[in-house]
This record gives structure tokens, C-alpha cells and sequence, in this order.
């Protein structure tokens, strides 16, 4: 470990987007658990732990993409109102929190996201939208990446496409070592 690194907790954010929660794939389940997401990072902040945020982040070519074409709904294209963090949520990234814009379901840098912030993380903890796609997919490649780092996923802070789905995908992480809370 460098000298200027140190092992800290990580609250990572998943795509809690306009888009997600009231825009073009809003759900009721997305809406009810913002107050619990909001309430969880200003515990997160005042505890001096690091957030970090992901923003699900497409192109006007959404459509053409693979995505685009099995999910054929335009969202969070960059720079629209349903691109960004939710209202009640944006001023913690202002307040230095990190926002990481993600072209896949599953953020693949997470490595060099760490090490550019001089972090190691002791524990790491996920909150957000849609378990059983983004939330699962950044769950299994930081499973993967940290296989000795406690991890845990917040159910009261993650919705799923479907509740159904949210269900199994919190099946599958449990499966994975993943501790469901």
C-alpha cells in the first residue's frame, strides 16, 4: 500500500438517476427507497467515509447500440435532466463525492477509479438502481476484483426492474458472498 493510501469504507451510489427513479423507467419501488438512499449518504458523509456515485451515461445513438436495441427506451442520455443524480442526492456530489459516469451496466475501471483517489477499500457497500442489473453487475466485478474486502448491498436501498427480479437478484449476489442487509 502506498504511503498516501489508506484502507477506507466505500458507499457506492448505482445510477440513482432521474430516469430511473420518476423518468423514462421510473418505478414506484425506485421512488420509495430514495429517502432511504438519501438518509444512508448523509450517514455515509458525516461518518467521513467515501461516496462515490456511478450515472448511467448514453449517447443520442442509444437506439443503435445493443442496448438501445433490446431495450429500446432512451435514457440517461448525457446531459438531459433524466442523466442526472437525483435532485435530493446531487448535493452530496457537490460535496466532493465522486461521480463516475458508466457506458455499461457494470463499471469496469473500478481498479483505477480507487487508485486515482488513493483508496483501498476496507469495506465496501451498494446502494442503488436496478439490482438485478447494475447494482448485481458492479456487485460480481467488485466481488471479483476484491475477493478478501467485505462487501455488502443494502436492500432497502436498491429496486429492481421488476420486485420479482429485485428478489432474485439479491439471491445471487447472496451466493456470491455478498451480504444482504
Amino acid at each position: 500500500m502506498a504511503e498516501n493510501t489508506k484502507k477506507q469504507n466505500v458507499l457506492i451510489v448505482i445510477d440513482m438517476q432521474n430516469d430511473f427513479i420518476d423518468g423514462a423507467l421510473g418505478t414506484r419501488e425506485a421512488q420509495e427507497i430514495l429517502p432511504n438512499v438519501v438518509k444512508k449518504v448523509r450517514e455515509w458523509k458525516e461518518s467521513g467515509d467515501i461516496v462515490l456515485f456511478t450515472r448511467d451515461t448514453h449517447g443520442e445513438n442509444y437506439l443503435d447500440a445493443l442496448e438501445g436495441r433490446l431495450l429500446p427506451v432512451t435514457h440517461c442520455v448525457k446531459g438531459t435532466q433524466g442523466w442526472q443524480i437525483q435532485g435530493e442526492l446531487e448535493p452530496y456530489t457537490e460535496a466532493g463525492a465522486s461521480v463516475i459516469d458508466k457506458t455499461t451496466f457494470g463499471w469496469t475501471g473500478w481498479e483505477q477509479t480507487f487508485r486515482d483517489r488513493s483508496i483501498v477499500p476496507a469495506r465496501i457497500e451498494l446502494a442503488g438502481l436496478c439490482t438485478d442489473i447494475c447494482v448485481a453487475s458492479n456487485a460480481l466485478i467488485l466481488r471479483a476484483l476484491y475477493p478478501e474486502t467485505p462487501m455488502t448491498v443494502d436492500s432497502s436501498c436498491c429496486a429492481g426492474v421488476t420486485p420479482e427480479k429485485h428478489n432474485a437478484a439479491l439471491l445471487t449476489m447472496a451466493s456470491c458472498q455478498i451480504e444482504i442487509v
